[in-house]
């Protein structure tokens, strides 16, 4: 199950949350954002090894900021609490789930 964030829960989400994580920072008006959502919630129920979280940037701007998101999608991978890997635009679910498996 995918997650939401906000400027207020995020950091409480991220404490909480599986040692492997990817955050989205979207848009609602983003045509990429949209068709990567989909694959998104397929990633999410596909694997227990980790967590997604989504930010809306315009909802959140503060934490955009924090994370220098000046494109969207822009998709950030977190392990053990320190960014590892970050990417901008859409990808496909088996480009992303093996990205993600390979550092479980």
């Amino acid at each position: 199950m995918l997650k939401f964030a906000n400027d207020r829960d995020f950091d409480e989400i991220i404490k909480s949350s599986k040692p492997l994580l990817m955050i989205d920072f979207f848009a609602t008006w983003c045509g990429p954002c949209t068709k990567l959502h989909p694959v998104l919630e397929k990633l999410a129920a596909a694997s227990e090894a980790y967590d997604i979280v989504k930010v809306d940037v315009d909802e959140n701007p503060a934490l955009a900021e924090k994370f220098n998101v000046s494109a969207v999608p822009t998709l950030l991978i977190f392990k053990d609490g320190k960014s590892i890997s970050r990417s901008e635009g859409y990808y496909d679910f088996e480009t992303l789930k093996a990205k993600l498996d390979e550092l479980i």
